[in-house]
């Protein structure tokens, strides 16, 4: 992909999140666009937001559950970076006019203590290289149009990340069932959905490995203290000024953010 579009898609992006005002999906301007490409631009703009002085503080992956892939039409999640600026508080706020069109969902991160470098990690290398985990929140939002998003589309976006919340109690990965872990999402104390760690192919701790190899493939590789959003345990939930979201775990405890004008 030329250097040049690779930068008009990057400044498209960029201007959209400043503004807050959505732009049409890549792929109709470009419908042959490819994965691949995808994550070229996403790199660039993660790339403009380093130079801006934010760091990177972790990875998050997306596109975990079988009927999300069916929905575009793919066989494999896509990954995201998660910068320091999208880091909020456990019961902390967030304006809703930081963003365009809010999604919420729950999911559990890891926080690792090794470094994970593909193209051969395994399940047990997740479990040794996780220092704890902890329940999280993301906050996802799109900065194309009405969320009418191809999986390049997403890609390009930086995955849909917006805003992540972790969990105050750490959790020993050895000593939580995780496929087994139930999680209810309220809003506004009403129960909107449930979801159980089974519902990321099957574990977390194996959509974790998944993402150290994938990212293999760009030569990039998760680092020691590192924070991992494993995958949504449930469908995601549109979020309005006003919205007080809270994700309980029995295992795990309760996280939760509070949307304001």
């Amino acid at each position: 992909m030329k250097t040049t579009r690779v930068e008009e898609f990057t400044n498209l992006l960029l201007e959209a999140e400043k503004s807050r005002e959505s732009i049409k999906p890549l792929t109709e301007s470009l419908p042959t666009l490819t994965v691949n490409e995808a994550y070229q631009i996403q790199l660039s703009n993660i790339n403009d937001k380093l130079n801006r002085g934010q760091k990177i503080v972790g990875k998050k992956i997306g596109l975990t559950s079988i009927a999300m892939q069916e929905l575009l039409g793919v066989d494999e999640p896509d990954y995201g970076h998660l910068l320091n600026e999208m880091h909020i508080a456990n019961h902390g706020e967030v304006s809703i006019s930081k963003t365009i069109l809010p999604k919420v969902e729950a999911e559990i991160a890891f926080i690792l203590k090794k470094d994970l470098v593909g193209p051969n990690v395994s399940f047990q290398d997740v479990i040794d290289a996780t220092d704890y985990i902890v329940p999280a929140i993301e906050v996802v939002d799109s900065r194309i149009e009405n969320w009418k998003i191809r999986l390049e589309d997403t890609v390009a976006d930086n995955a849909s990340s917006c805003l992540f919340v972790l969990g105050n109690q750490r959790f020993d990965v050895q000593e939580i069932d995780l496929p087994n872990v139930q999680m209810e999402l309220y809003r506004n104390d009403e129960l909107m959905n449930k979801g159980k760690g089974d519902a990321v192919l099957g574990n977390p701790i194996h959509c974790v490995a998944w993402l150290a190899n994938k990212l293999n493939e760009f030569g990039i590789s998760l680092k020691a203290g590192e924070i991992i959003l494993s995958g949504a345990l449930s469908a995601a939930i549109n979020a309005n000024a006003g919205d007080c979201f809270t994700a309980k775990f029995p295992l795990l405890g309760e996280v939760s953010i509070l949307f304001t004008e």
